[in-house]
């Protein structure tokens, strides 16, 4: 899947846009609108960008979990190296304070990126910050043609470029649950 992103000023057009896509097939997780007029794009019954989403959270929270499996990975090897581990406390204690250093660091991560925008993101900001409206599309192979197709007739929605898509699976598992709670009594 590939993502595409378009830029508007306009969520009504946005609205139709979402609107003629959804009957080409695509479904509600494939579409989304990032704007900094949260309100707005609600009362357009367009499909926003949840809140944590347009954090870095997820990302640095990744990012800060590498930085402490490396640092946990390196007290165990230096617990080893030094023979630290022979003494009367044994493992116990350096396994704890590597599992905390991985928590921490991976705790850091995600606060980090609360204060930060997504970096799949940030080169919109400017635009956000001027009252554009970001329309993004995650695409699969065989709905290229009709994804072109709809954008022909909105000539003033302009492509921003491409960008990578939320994977395949998460959204048939969003489809899937969203299918499962209508049926639900």
């Amino acid at each position: 899947m590939l993502r595409h992103y378009f830029v508007s000023n306009d969520l009504d057009e946005l609205e139709e846009v979402e609107h003629e896509l959804e009957q080409q097939g695509f479904s509600e997780p494939q579409i989304h609108v990032l704007s900094e007029n949260d309100t707005e794009v609600e009362n357009h019954h367009l499909h926003e960008v949840a809140a944590v989403l347009k954090q870095d959270v997820v990302h640095s929270t990744e990012l800060g979990a590498l930085i402490g499996v490396i640092a946990a990975g390196a007290i165990i090897l230096l617990t080893y190296l030094l023979n630290w581990h022979l003494s009367a406390a044994g493992w116990v204690p350096f396994i704890f304070l590597a599992i905390i250093i991985l928590g921490f660091c991976t705790w850091e991560g995600g606060f980090i990126g609360i204060q930060q925008p997504n970096v799949n993101f940030k080169r919109f900001q400017e635009m956000l910050h001027n009252g554009k409206h970001i329309l993004f599309v995650d695409v699969e192979p065989r709905q290229e043609l009709a994804l072109a197709n709809v954008m022909k007739t909105h000539p003033n929605v302009g492509a921003s470029g491409f960008g990578e898509s939320t994977p395949n699976w998460v959204i048939r598992a969003q489809d899937n649950f969203k299918r499962f709670m209508k049926v639900m009594p």
